[in-house]
């Protein structure tokens, strides 16, 4: 059976996704799937081309973060997921480069409260940026 269309550009993109963590240290996928809040069978099931979950937009950020893409990494991941999921980049860093920054955060002890901090700073910083960019 043929594949649609659409198929093959998110095995595109994982397969990118899948080569560029096959390069990070071990212990990389559970750092990921800590910081999304989520298990490691996730992690698995939007990285790894032989599953058909795709990955959501809301994601990339942690992704680039935790995994250390660089901006050429960064640049060519992006484009292959959009061919995928065209329109569905989030505003911010969606056309644009994204930078790192690390930031110290306390850790609340609970995974839950820590996600929904990390998401309120995520939340914060789309805002700011659209700010700035005159997006009020």
């Amino acid at each position: 059976m043929a594949r649609e269309p659409i198929d093959e550009a998110v095995i595109a993109y994982k397969t990118l996704l899948a080569d560029i963590l096959d390069n990070r240290p071990s212990g990389t996928r559970q750092r990921l799937a800590t910081a999304l809040g989520k298990h490691r069978s996730f992690v698995t099931q939007v990285t790894s081309p032989a599953y058909d979950t795709p990955l959501p937009a809301r994601h990339l950020p942690t992704i680039f973060r935790v995994c250390h893409f660089s901006p050429a990494e960064q640049e060519r991941f992006l484009v292959v997921y959009q061919s995928a999921h065209p329109g569905r980049l989030p505003d911010a860093g969606g056309g644009e480069k994204l930078r790192p920054l690390t930031l110290m955060a306390p850790d609340f002890g609970d995974d839950k409260k820590n996600r929904r901090f990390d998401d309120a700073i995520a939340e914060l910083v789309q805002k700011m940026a659209a700010l700035v960019n005159g997006e009020e």
